[in-house]
């Protein structure tokens, strides 16, 4: 007999889950009639995981590379600096083209080729390693970081923007003010912090320029102190407002009428009549009543007249801004013996902020160069006329003879030395000072500067300096005394 078991004795298959109605089958129609079966849900909860998605042909990116490259992106091979010169021998060598025998290397043509470059420009040392990422400390060439640092040190007044812009117009290097920032960084010179910026101004700051020299001439009056005779001087200059060119300048003791139209005349003479004129609201320029002598001035020439709105200085703005800067590099630390010696040495520093000094506003040129900027010849002349030393002249005056003695008298050593304007005698006893007679010698004079000025020689009558008659006063009671009441005499 068979050991195969009989239908009854047939192990039975156990379902874990519930029978579930099977759906009819494809091809039997469904009874519209029939009532739905009942929803019969599981014991145990149905997974929201889904297999994944296989790709849909056709709508995959394209792959870029042939499949060995592919394999091989993963793979990537690290050289010494003696294998990639082992491996440009036997490319060379080889006579194959850099793709068959790159394909052979299992690198990349380009690789060859940057490796071939770095060699013919560097040798062998050109295959070795080279640190990634950017290169610390400063990249400049070392006789750049020399000058920034000498100038840094023989002025240190100046900013980054003043460095570099010298450095481009004086030595012809470049260096933008990040760069002077970084080198005086790296140089361990104390940078000096910028102060608080103000609170910022209720409405925007308005900046206006003329297209063309001559076109705008701005006059201001600034006063300060002689130090030494502690006297009071008052200086007027009239700049154009394209160029910032000042074309001429005036120191007096008094500031008049008299003043502003001599120098502006002076002015006139020398670089012609501007097109208008921008003053504020000063007595030497307008008056309250009639027409001040330097208003009947510019209409005598055709010059229009601009005033500017009362207390509001910011509409003269680079008038304000000369000087601050005159005050800071030299009327500030200068001491004039007198007020000529001052006329004269701030006339040199006029000469020298006009053709030497480098202003940010007109993008790192001097006044001169936009001035004379139809007119080259003119400024080549000029600039050879100007002291080369003329700031120099401005701050210190005339550079006096060093004084320096030694000697031994017996078993005394001593020394005699000048200490600015006063002698010393150093000996074992100790300093003191003594009195010297100098040689006879003419004494030295400041050059003239060349920036036109002038003195007022005739005292114009001042209609706004003088004071106003008192209510109910008239020029005919220096004649005629009123009678009491109000009645004729």
């Amino acid at each position: 007999m068979s050991d195969v078991p009989m239908p009854e004795e047939m192990p039975q298959r156990i379902d874990p889950q519930p029978s579930v109605p099977m759906p009819p089958p494809e091809s039997a129609e469904p009874d519209p009639f029939a009532a739905p079966e009942p929803l019969v849900v599981p014991d145990e909860p149905v997974s929201d995981e889904r297999p994944p998605l296989s790709p849909i042909p056709g709508l995959t990116g394209r792959k870029v590379g042939s499949p060995l490259r592919r394999k091989q992106q993963g793979e990537r091979i690290q050289f010494t600096a003696e294998q990639r010169l082992l491996l440009l021998d036997t490319w060379r060598r080889s006579g194959l083209p850099a793709g068959d025998f790159a394909d052979l290397m299992r690198i990349s043509k380009h690789t060859l080729y940057a490796w071939r470059k770095a060699f013919e420009e560097a040798g062998p040392a050109g295959l070795a390693d080279q640190p990634k990422g950017a290169r610390r400390g400063s990249r400049m060439a070392e006789a750049t970081k020399r000058a920034i640092l000498m100038m840094r040190e023989d002025h240190p007044e100046w900013g980054y923007q003043r460095i570099s812009d010298m450095l481009a117009r004086t030595n012809g290097l470049a260096a933008s003010a990040g760069a002077v920032a970084h080198v005086l960084q790296e140089a361990g010179v104390e940078l000096t912090e910028r102060p608080e910026a103000p609170e910022p101004h209720r409405d925007h700051v308005r900046f206006f320029e003329r297209a063309k020299p001559n076109q705008l001439w701005q006059t201001d009056i600034f006063t300060f102190m002689l130090k030494r005779q502690n006297r009071r001087v008052h200086l007027v200059a009239f700049l154009d407002d394209h160029s910032r060119f000042i074309v001429g300048y005036g120191l007096h003791a008094t500031a008049s009428s008299a003043l502003v139209i001599e120098v502006f005349r002076a002015a006139v003479a020398s670089y012609q009549a501007p097109e208008e004129m921008l003053t504020d609201n000063g007595t030497q320029y307008v008056t309250w009543r009639g027409k001040s002598a330097f208003s009947k001035e510019l209409e005598a020439r055709g010059v229009k007249h601009v005033v500017a709105s009362p207390r509001h200085p910011q509409t003269l703005g680079k008038t304000e801004r000369f000087w601050g800067t005159l005050w800071r590099e030299c009327a500030g630390s200068a001491i004039f013996i007198d007020l000529e010696d001052a006329r004269r040495r701030i006339g040199h520093f006029i000469d020298y902020y006009n053709f030497q000094r480098t202003h940010s506003g007109i993008d790192g040129l001097v006044p001169a160069d936009r001035f004379f900027g139809a007119a080259p010849e003119v400024l080549k002349t000029l600039k050879a006329r100007v002291q080369a030393n003329a700031h120099s002249l401005a701050v210190n005056g005339l550079p006096k003879e060093p004084l320096y003695l030694t000697g031994k008298v017996g078993d005394q050593s001593f020394s005699v030395h000048s200490e600015g304007e006063r002698v010393i005698l150093t000996s074992p006893e100790g300093r003191k000072e003594i009195d010297l007679v100098a040689p006879t010698k003419p004494p030295a004079s400041v050059p003239s500067p060349q920036c036109p000025t002038a003195v007022p020689t005739v005292e114009f009558a001042d209609e706004g300096t003088a004071e106003p008659p008192a209510p109910g006063a008239s020029p005919i009671d220096a004649i005629q005394p009123p009678q009491a009441g109000g009645g004729q005499a």
